[in-house]
């Protein structure tokens, strides 16, 4: 039976707090160079659409970066199902973040709202026995997750809690964050999108805590990495109550993507200096409006430069047809319109 928070004894072991320093400070780090991009939804855009793929596919939900861009610019006849899903994975981790951005809470309400928005449906938390999470190769039962909806909300409510109450445990904001996230996914409150939704309470949680002001520390592709182990931890922990590697696993999740970010974020900043020169010296219509346009939408289009700049479209099409001609943006079409993409850029995101 899965146990209440917080943990009774103490999870934080030296091997922990050994890791706590390191990931603390490429944590810190992150944070920093993150602040140095002029425009937050060139981060958001960026690196969020990255992680709602690489997210999504731990679910088996597969697509190309083409596909995921592509069915941000809204054309008629975009068909890929799973670039839906992982475009409504970047708008729930939007919808979140400006839902602890207001007060810096993060409520069993919150959570509802970012699983809705994920899965298009309002069914909330599961009222119906049956779930079980199996075996993906043998089919057998791995766990058997709280069946009862009454226990589901008590749970739920004591998770929000300790989401939100600082005096329930002393713990490090890093540890109690692996501990929220073994505990939500345990819990397992939805009929559908658990995983994905646990794993953007955990960059919410770390804004929530002022360790990151954006949410850009995605630990989906450290999980995609390590798949099995993330799994066989999870369980460990439900089977033995032996939390040292888990919080190893997460802790070390949180060091090696803060590092991979601060690498990705440095190479954005020199290719945006790369481009303001390029476009300031040989073309009058720079402005910052429009290098902000071409790094917020890697693939752009003419309606996203007339709402950014604030022109027609004729003025809009001229521009990025002049862009285009010069070698700034590759030009693309797709049934009756036409889109842009920076190939600079897209080269760095698909690394």
């Amino acid at each position: 039976m899965l146990k209440k928070l917080p943990v009774e004894h103490d999870v934080e072991t030296k091997k922990v707090l050994k890791k706590l320093a390191s990931a603390h400070r490429a944590l810190a780090e992150l944070k920093g160079v993150a602040a140095t991009i002029p425009n937050e939804n060139i981060l958001i855009n960026t690196l969020g659409l990255q992680e709602a793929k690489d997210s999504s596919a731990i679910e088996n939900i597969i697509t190309t970066h083409d596909d995921v861009y592509k069915a941000g610019l809204n054309f008629e006849g975009i068909k890929s199902l799973s670039a839906k899903e992982v475009q409504n994975y970047i708008s729930a981790l939007k919808k979140g973040f400006a839902l602890i951005s207001k007060n810096k809470l993060l409520t069993n309400n919150d959570i509802i709202e970012i699983q809705s928005e994920l899965e298009k449906n309002r069914a909330g938390f599961r009222k119906l026995p049956g779930t079980a999470l199996k075996n993906a190769t043998t089919g057998e039962t791995v766990y058997t997750p709280p069946q009862e909806y009454s226990e589901i909300m008590d749970l739920m409510t004591n998770l929000e809690s300790f989401i939100n109450d600082d005096t329930m445990s002393e713990f490090d904001p890093l540890v109690k964050m692996a501990i929220i996230h073994y505990q939500f996914e345990s819990i397992h409150p939805f009929y559908d999108g658990n995983g994905r939704t646990g794993r953007i309470i955990n960059v919410l949680y770390l804004v929530m805590k002022d360790l990151l002001n954006l949410p850009v520390l995605y630990l989906s592709r450290y999980i995609i990495q390590n798949k099995g182990t993330y799994y066989k931890l999870l369980q460990e922990v439900r089977e033995t109550g032996n939390w040292e590697n888990w919080l190893l696993y997460m802790l070390d999740g949180v060091e090696q993507i803060s590092k991979e970010t601060i690498i990705l974020i440095g190479k954005i900043r020199e290719l945006i200096f790369e481009y303001k020169y390029l476009l300031r010296n040989n073309y009058k219509f720079y402005s910052q409006d429009l290098l902000n346009n071409l790094f917020k939408h890697p693939y752009t289009k003419i309606e996203f430069l007339e709402n950014d700049l604030d022109i027609s479209r004729i003025t809009a099409a001229k521009y990025l047809n002049e862009l285009a001609k010069g070698g700034i943006l590759l030009k693309q079409k797709l049934g009756t319109g036409n889109y842009y993409i920076n190939q600079k850029l897209m080269n760095l995101l698909t690394m």
